[in-house]
């Protein structure tokens, strides 16, 4: 009687899991958001640094 709960037991365990690594469309979407956020936010840091290099050349002259 246990090996039959068992087994029943496994196949669900192993069901949960594989539907774990399915990515969805809403992760699809969530990847994509956070990459479009870490361009932006190196785009943004390239601006900022460019600012910085031109007020510390205004300065010297």
């Amino acid at each position: 009687m246990k090996a039959p709960i068992a087994v029943l037991a496994m196949a669900m365990m192993l069901s949960v899991l594989a539907a774990c690594q399915q990515e969805g469309p809403a992760e699809r979407a969530g990847k994509k958001a956070d990459q479009a956020m870490e361009k932006l936010g190196q785009q943004v840091e390239k601006a900022g640094e460019s600012l910085q290099d031109a007020a510390k050349s205004d300065r010297k002259k």
